[in-house]
């Protein structure tokens, strides 16, 4: 199995919740990919750090801007450019955001382009623990060529 390009975020009141995630799959997640958006990939860079022998290989953590400073746009736009393979996304539902447009518009595009998306713990424990997790999943994705096409009229 090739490894999988993995993107976590997660909003402030949400960050604890994801690194203890983390740190519980941490064996898992040190064979793919990551990609986070700003304090939660340091975060998450701390915790996966922690602990690990020198003869461990350097982990591969890409870290993105912070959510609110365009992270949650550069994440989109990895995902439409095909460069992600799941995203776990811990978001407050309780907590209004102030780039709320934003993290609808990464939701929308994660389901666009038909990304396993985890949006609290318990569907990320699902993901993770799937046995298509650990092999070479390709989703379904729809083709845009009749809307890409369509006529232009003015």
């Amino acid at each position: 199995m090739k490894p999988k390009t993995i993107a976590l975020v997660a909003h402030d009141n949400r960050k604890k919740d994801l690194i203890e995630w983390v740190e519980f799959n941490k064996e898992t997640l040190k064979r793919h990919k990551l990609i986070c958006t700003g304090t939660t990939g340091r975060m998450v860079e701390a915790a996966l750090m922690q602990n690990r022998s020198k003869g461990e290989p350097k982990l591969d953590i890409r870290l993105l801007k912070s959510g609110p400073l365009g992270g949650d746009q550069q994440l989109g736009a990895l995902i439409c450019e095909g460069e992600v393979d799941v995203l776990f996304f811990l978001w407050d539902p309780m907590q209004p955001q102030p780039h709320d447009v934003d993290v609808k518009a990464l939701l929308r595009i994660s389901s666009l382009y038909n990304i396993p998306t985890a949006t609290n713990r318990s569907t990320a424990d699902f993901i993770i623990s799937s046995p298509l997790f650990a092999s070479d999943y390709e989703p379904k994705t729809k083709s845009f060529s009749e809307y890409i096409g369509r006529p232009i009229d003015f």
